[in-house]
């Protein structure tokens, strides 16, 4: 029992404690569809743009961001700029109609707009793909921190995380899950700063950071030998000389950054976020909040990240680490940079409160991307192809049947990830919803031309040419095999919506009432 009051415990206990007690208070907020799937959309901008960012903010960026720099270097840079760009782009063209077009979930809006089935149906398959490309990654960090600071298995990790999703959506619905997710971004929020006033309190100013980490400024080894002390550690190419390596790939570069940025606009849950508000104002302040949240975020995960590597580097050289403490940061540093530097610099205490924070980021994005693939699973295919008579009472209960259905399928996919970096899984997912959703969404609200064929040949295109540049890379000519292939699948996904369309002219008939219920400057709830 004692153990259970030790720091790496505690937080994470308390945490556990604080979600059940909200999930079981706000369970009668979730027995209605508009209750369970949009929160009966009464969230005000601070309540849901927090939320927001609790959604976006997810392993990515508490772990994945601060992972990246540790290991890339300067290169880590542009991830942070893309999730930025991307929120901007949310903002502004998307948030405020989305909110007045009204809807339960993501592949609603094309059900809707061109009142049909088929549509629904494929953008069901690809909320299930982006879904699933975001979720491993978040189970992989959970599962990870579980091992390493817990002594679990892997596989205990997974099965554990995937149960609390479970609980954690199918009993609470979205208003307990947007409550838990408000208070989880600042829980981990809370954390970075601590960790940073950490840094600064032990004489680690960006100026004497970069004064040893200049010398080493190319990628960490990924391969170490340890010996007893910390001190005979030895690396493969140990000495390191920056080349820019992703600045000297201009197509490279420029493919992450529109495989990011314009992923955002295309996540279904964020999307479905937006539903929540009760007006389109709300959901532009939304987001507007959510950028400042976020962009602050990143700017303290980028500096932890190039604490790690000084107080990594300062480790092997001089010794000043414990070889536990350089082990962590060398096996796991990509994904478990934050949590380990934690313990560097406020021993068990803070590295407790840093994995509850690291739970509270995984916890928060899951329970979104649960939302998301229940409902599509819950509300778009059994309401509108199983059941389509179905009481309201029996749609909640699908939803709560396919949260549990979620669980099974993306706990069997964090087993099959355990190797993967958290931060290029997350990118993966981006390029998928860049390349489907964001096309869709841009050209579904701005365009009157776009028609039923269109759309739905805009999201094949877009989730077929992001598979295969993704698993089979090969295909290309190696200068153009790009981990993030966002330059050629996202222009694709635009045109098969634009050209298909021209040549369908089938625009549904009720266009104009839709262009200005979406464009209306204000539309009441």
């Amino acid at each position: 029992m004692a153990a259970f009051f030790e720091p790496k415990y505690l937080f994470t206990i308390v945490l556990l404690g604080t979600i059940v007690w909200i999930t079981q208070a706000t369970r009668k907020y979730a027995t209605s569809t508009v209750d369970y799937w949009v929160g009966g959309r009464s969230f005000g901008w601070l309540m849901n743009g927090s939320a927001i960012a609790g959604d976006y903010l997810s392993a990515a960026t508490f772990l994945g961001l601060a992972g990246l720099t540790f290991g890339l270097g300067y290169d880590g840079l542009f991830y942070t700029f893309c999730f930025s760009i991307g929120l901007t782009l949310l903002s502004l063209f998307v948030a405020g109609p989305l909110r007045r077009f009204g809807a339960f979930t993501v592949p609603d809006f094309l059900g809707q707009r061109f009142h049909s089935p088929r549509a629904r149906l494929v953008a069901v398959v690809v909320v299930l793909s982006i879904s699933g490309f975001y979720a491993a990654p978040q189970l992989l960090g959970a599962a990870s921190i579980l091992k390493m600071f817990f002594g679990t298995s892997y596989q205990f990790g997974i099965i554990f995380t995937a149960v609390v999703m479970v609980f954690y959506v199918g009993v609470g619905g979205m208003k307990g899950t947007t409550i838990n997710q408000a208070l989880e971004i600042w829980i981990r929020f809370l954390a970075f700063i601590v960790m940073v006033l950490m840094a600064i309190y032990f004489g680690m100013n960006y100026g004497k950071v970069l004064e040893l980490i200049t010398q080493w400024a190319g990628p960490i080894p990924n391969t170490a030998q340890f010996a007893k002390d910390a001190k005979d550690i030895v690396f493969e190419g140990a000495k390191y000389e920056y080349t820019g390596a992703m600045f000297k790939n201009l197509s490279g570069t420029l493919s992450m950054v529109i495989g990011l940025a314009f992923g955002t606009i295309g996540l279904p849950h964020i999307l479905l976020r937006f539903y929540t508000n009760p007006s389109a104002k709300d959901a532009r302040y939304s987001a507007l909040f959510a950028i400042g949240v976020a962009s602050t975020f990143f700017i303290l995960a980028l500096y932890l990240g190039t604490v790690g590597r000084y107080v990594f580097l300062d480790g092997a050289q001089n010794g000043t680490l414990s070889p536990e403490t350089m082990k962590a940061m060398a096996t796991g540093g990509i994904n478990m940079i934050v949590p380990a530097l934690a313990e560097a610099l406020g021993g068990k205490w803070l590295l407790g409160f840093v994995i509850a924070g690291a739970f509270a980021a995984i916890f928060s994005n899951l329970s979104g991307l649960f939302i998301a693939s229940s409902g599509a699973l819950g509300h778009d295919l059994y309401t509108h192809f199983i059941n389509p008579n179905s009481s309201d009472t029996q749609r909640v209960w699908a939803g709560k049947v396919s949260v549990l259905i979620c669980g099974v399928i993306y706990g069997i996919l964090g087993l099959l990830v355990e190797k993967a970096s958290i931060g290029h899984l997350v990118g993966l997912a981006f390029n998928v919803a860049a390349s489907t959703f964001a096309p869709i969404f841009i050209l579904g609200i701005w365009w009157r031309g776009m028609t039923e064929k269109g759309a739905i040949a805009g999201l094949l295109a877009g989730l077929l040419s992001s598979l295969l540049l993704i698993f089979f890379p090969e295909i290309m000519p190696k200068a153009l095999q790009f981990k993030i292939p966002g330059v050629f699948t996202v222009p694709l996904g635009f045109l098969a919506v634009y050209i298909v369309s021209l040549l369908d002219g089938q625009v549904p008939s009720d266009v104009n009432e839709f262009m200005k219920k979406v464009h209306a400057k204000e539309l009441a709830s």
